[in-house]
Parts: C-alpha cells; sequence; structure tokens
C-alpha cells in the first residue's frame, strides 16, 4: 500500500498529509481473539491467559522506523 501511495506523489504529484496504520500494538480481532495479530508490537497474552503482558517490537516494527527515518524512501 505505502509503495502506491508513493507512487502517487512522485508520478501524479498527489499530495498525501497522513497516513494511518491498522494498529501500532496487538489488537482483539472481533472474529478470531487474540489468535490473529495485527501489531507492530506483539504482547505475551492469549485469549486464556493473561501472562507477563510483556511487549516485544516485531520484525514490521523496524520496518516501519526505517521507513519513517527516510521519510517514506526506504519501503
Amino acid at each position: 500500500m505505502l509503495e502506491q501511495i508513493q507512487m502517487s506523489i512522485t508520478e501524479n504529484n498527489v499530495g498525501v498529509f497522513d497516513f494511518c496504520l491498522w494498529s501500532f500494538i496487538d489488537l482483539i480481532s472481533t472474529t478470531s481473539g487474540f489468535k490473529k495479530r495485527y501489531g507492530f508490537v506483539y504482547v505475551d497474552h492469549t485469549d486464556t491467559e493473561n501472562r507477563e503482558l510483556i511487549r516485544y517490537k516485531e520484525d514490521s516494527f523496524y520496518w516501519y522506523q526505517r521507513v519513517i527515518e527516510s521519510n517514506g524512501k526506504k519501503l
């Protein structure tokens, strides 16, 4: 999706002022509970156990960090 936004900016001079990602931290799916994970940060938690609730940065966290630092040049 970000590649398409970047292409719109460079090829069609489209102005983009914001991008909202789905979720920074894991969230509960209304149909799957915690079985499906969406966030950049994994939370040590399941549908049946709270566990330690420790947060772990996923690979996607570091990818998105590079995207932000490069102002979208490194996708």
